[in-house]
């Protein structure tokens, strides 16, 4: 699959990589989005060293570094001895290597599990050899608590080493079109309602079939690397993962508020507040505030959602019906998946609608410093984005229908409005309708004469 969408990551590099002084900077992000990739595809033209570790002892690791940078440097004796240790390596790197020289080491963290002191050798080496070089050093890892307690938490022993640090996330909804040129928006929502926007994901996906011929062969096909992805990755974030399923399968269910998710698992509260951290910080798992609050983390009306898409997905279908999928009923499976996939994708819109906000932003068309949704009691808002500069506020509604959006959705979302608490006295209102299936002439009519954005699919009406 060609390469998408990384324009912003790219610049950073670029960047960083134009200055001749000593760089080291940590690349990080959830396994399969990207990171080696972008790796690749910057060094390509570059004089650059890229060593994958792997799950081997420490003499193994060296022995194979010492391969690969005795082929760059033609170096007979290092490619059959390898290096001894860590500051044989960087004493030999920096006196090879007097001018820009990439050195990529992707997945540290095996590093770590082969030597526990990696981290603080990788310290010494820097402020010994490295520094005053130019090398331009990247590490990359996709365990993010290994690399937040090694690499980015300011107690880790590299913490302080770092010149720069970059979180690879997943590509923006308004990119996946750039993978599917040829499918209609409709059917790119439904792929990234079940897919999300994982690159390794994407490529799973047969561009000739339908969403649920790409479910049953993707996903609930027991050989396919999907079908056990999940599991997987839990396994290898954390030490005993039977708990967080059970939580993350009862906020995939729709158990969003915490006393919900005591009641449907069984656990108490600090069972539960302790696993809910812990998948929060390992980006699974993510706090909903209403965009209003002054104090979010104080906040007790926060609910929870599970963050990846697929993630979602998987917990919400997969893991309850892994015994039918197991003995072949998948078909039975898929028509549950049938039977809620208008909400199931509807839900996604509003995610999605987040991201064209953004696009609206580069454009110039809106301008805002916080966006989410708001709640209260029994009233709501799909996406709110608030600029403080201004004081404005613009409310918007995602309807994932095939009716056309009418007037009656538009005087409703002002009513709504008008029950937000944010600079009322100050404030000016904005409204935007986001659609599925198009507006009625009437509201065309409403939103030419009192300014209303109007979001057909993802492209703004003129």
């Amino acid at each position: 699959m060609k390469f998408i969408n990384r324009a912003e990551e790219f610049a950073i590099l670029k960047k960083l990589y134009n200055g001749k002084k000593f760089q080291f900077v940590p690349v990080y992000g959830r396994r399969r989005v990207g990171k080696t990739r972008l790796i690749q595809e910057f060094i390509r033209d570059k004089k650059a060293i890229y060593f994958l570790a792997d799950s081997v002892a420490e003499s193994e690791q060296l022995r194979n570094l010492g391969r690969l940078v005795g082929e760059y440097f033609n170096d007979r004796i290092l490619i059959d001895a390898g290096f001894k240790d860590w500051y044989q390596f960087f004493g030999y790197i920096k006196k090879k290597s007097p001018d820009r020289l990439i050195l990529a080491i992707d997945e540290f963290p095996y590093l770590v599990d082969s030597n526990r002191a990696i981290s603080s050798i990788f310290q010494k080496g820097i402020d010994e050899y490295l520094k005053d070089s130019s090398i331009f050093l990247i590490l990359t890892g996709s365990s993010i608590g290994m690399m937040e307690k090694e690499v980015l938490f300011y107690k880790a022993p590299l913490y302080g080493r770092r010149t720069a640090s970059l979180e690879i996330k997943a590509i923006p909804f308004i990119y996946l079109k750039d993978f599917f040129p040829d499918k209609a928006f409709d059917k790119i929502m439904e792929i990234y309602s079940v897919f999300g926007a994982i690159p390794a994901y994407l490529e799973k996906i047969n561009p000739e079939s339908g969403i649920f011929s790409n479910i049953r062969g993707a996903i609930f096909d027991r050989s396919t690397f999907l079908y056990n992805e999940v599991e997987y990755l839990l396994r290898e974030e954390l030490r005993e993962p039977r708990n967080y399923f059970v939580i993350l399968r009862a906020i995939a269910q729709g158990k969003r508020k915490l006393s919900e998710i005591i009641n449907d698992t069984g656990f108490d509260k600090s069972l539960v507040s302790r696993y809910i951290d812990i998948l929060r910080s390992l980006a699974l798992v993510e706090k909903e505030i209403p965009v209003t609050e002054k104090y979010p983390e104080k906040s007790k009306l926060g609910f929870y959602k599970i963050h990846d898409k697929f993630f979602a997905f998987w917990f919400k279908y997969v893991f309850p019906n892994k015994s039918r999928i197991e003995i072949g009923n998948s078909d039975y499976v898929l028509g549950i998946v049938k039977e809620s996939f208008d909400m199931h994708v509807s839900a996604a819109y509003e995610d999605a609608g987040k991201d064209i906000c953004r696009k609206l932003m580069a454009d110039g068309i809106i301008q805002y410093t916080s966006i989410g949704r708001w709640w209260s009691k029994n009233e709501e808002i799909d996406i709110v984005a608030l600029d403080e500069e201004t004081k404005t506020a613009h409310f918007c509604e995602c309807k994932w229908s095939s009716k056309k959006v009418g007037e009656d959705i538009y005087h409703n979302l002002v009513r709504k409005a008008m029950l937000v608490d944010w600079h009322n006295e100050q404030r000016k209102d904005r409204f935007m309708l986001f659609s599925k299936s198009g507006f009625t002439s009437k509201m065309m009519d409403i939103a030419k004469k009192e300014g209303v954005v109007l979001i057909y699919k993802d492209t703004q009406l003129k």
